[in-house]
C-alpha cells in the first residue's frame, strides 16, 4: 500500500484565525516599521510571516515631524515621526499592485485621520482596492496635535470614530489603542461596544528626553512614543487587562524582540503579535521571531499555536 501523504506542514500548527483571515504565523510587522511592504520584499519572506500592517495612511500625504525625530534610549527608542506618509489614493496606485503580486502576503491597511471625516475619506479610497485582508484603524499616535491619541484617550471621541468607520469598511476593522490611559481595559471595552471587531495594543508610551548639554529636548516635537524592550513587561500586562474585559481578538504589541517574548503575549490572551521596534535592529527580525516560536513550539510540544492564546491571568 501507497503511504498517505498529507498537505500539511510537518511540525507544529502555526496558523490563527484573525477577524476571520486566517494567518500563518501569529507574527505579524507593525506599522510605521515595515514601510510598505514591498520595501522588505527581498529581505523578508512574507509568505512566511503572519502578515504586515502599512505605515499609517491618511487623506493626503503628509511630510511629518521636523528632524530630530527618532533617537535610540537605554531599551529601546524614542520616536516622533508624526505619521509621514505618501497618502492613501498614491498606496493605492504605486503600492498595492506590487503587493498583490506576492503570493502569501497579507496586506493590514494602517489608517489615519486628523478628524473622522478624514478616516472616513481613507476608508472609501481603500474599500474597492483588492488585496487588504483588514484595516487598522490608529485611533493612538502620541506625535500629532490632533487626532491620534486625542480619540484614543476619549471615550466618547473613541466610540463615536468606531461607530463611523464601521458603518462604512468593507473590511474587519483592528483599533489600536493608547497605553496612555487610566484603564486600557475601560477603552477596550468601549471600542467593542462600539464594533471594532478587534484591538491591537499597546501603541508608544508618550515620553521625554532631554541632552544636558544643551539642556532642551532631544527630538524636535519635545515629546515621543517610547518603544522597545522597556515597555514590554506593561505591555504585556496591558494586554491580559484588556483580555480580562473584551471578548473580541487581541493583537499584543510592544518590545518584542524575541521568540519568547510573542509567547507571554499569546499566554496574556493575544490572538496574533506586532514586531515593530526590533525591525530596526534586524530588517528579518518579524520572520526570524516566527520562525523561532515555531521552534518553540516543537520544542515544548505545543501542537497549534493558537492554543497558546488563553488569557484571564489574574
Amino acid at each position: 500500500m501507497t503511504p498517505s501523504t498529507s498537505t500539511q506542514p510537518k511540525g507544529p500548527d502555526m496558523r490563527v484565525n484573525l477577524c476571520g483571515v486566517e494567518l500563518v504565523s501569529p507574527v505579524i510587522a507593525a506599522s510605521g516599521t515595515f514601510g510598505y511592504g514591498v520595501e522588505f520584499e527581498e529581505i523578508v519572506s512574507l509568505d512566511r510571516i503572519g502578515g504586515f500592517v502599512t505605515k499609517g495612511l491618511s487623506r493626503e500625504p503628509m511630510a511629518g515631524n521636523p528632524a530630530p525625530r527618532i533617537i535610540e534610549t537605554a531599551a529601546g527608542m524614542m520616536n516622533a515621526i508624526g505619521l509621514q506618509n505618501m497618502g492613501a489614493k498614491a498606496f493605492v496606485a504605486e503600492k498595492l499592485p506590487k503587493l498583490r503580486s506576492i503570493k502569501g502576503a497579507v496586506v493590514i491597511a494602517n489608517i489615519f485621520g486628523f478628524t473622522v471625516p478624514d478616516c472616513l475619506e481613507v476608508i472609501r479610497i481603500l474599500n474597492d482596492a483588492p488585496g487588504i485582508a483588514l484595516y487598522e484603524l490608529n485611533a493612538s499616535c502620541p506625535n500629532t496635535s490632533h487626532g491620534g491619541m486625542v480619540f484614543g484617550t476619549d471615550p466618547a471621541l473613541l466610540g463615536g470614530l468606531i461607530e463611523a468607520c464601521k458603518s462604512i469598511a468593507k473590511r474587519p476593522v483592528i483599533v489600536k489603542l493608547s497605553p496612555n490611559v487610566t484603564s486600557i481595559a475601560h477603552m477596550a471595552t468601549v471600542a467593542a461596544g462600539a464594533g471594532a471587531d478587534a484591538v491591537s495594543l499597546v501603541n508608544t508610551f508618550l515620553s521625554l528626553a532631554i541632552d544636558v548639554e544643551t539642556r532642551r529636548p532631544r527630538i524636535a516635537n519635545i515629546t515621543g512614543g517610547l518603544s522597545g524592550p522597556a515597555i514590554k513587561p506593561i505591555a504585556v500586562r496591558m494586554v491580559n487587562d484588556v483580555a480580562n474585559a473584551v471578548r473580541i481578538p487581541i493583537v499584543g504589541l510592544g518590545g518584542i524582540t524575541r521568540p519568547e517574548d510573542a509567547v507571554e503575549f499569546l499566554l496574556a490572551g493575544a490572538t496574533a503579535v506586532e514586531v515593530g521596534t526590533a525591525t530596526y535592529a534586524d530588517p528579518r527580525a518579524v520572520e526570524n521571531i516566527a520562525s523561532g516560536l515555531r521552534r518553540w513550539c516543537a520544542d515544548h510540544g505545543i501542537a497549534k499555536v493558537s492554543s497558546l492564546t488563553r488569557g484571564m491571568i489574574r
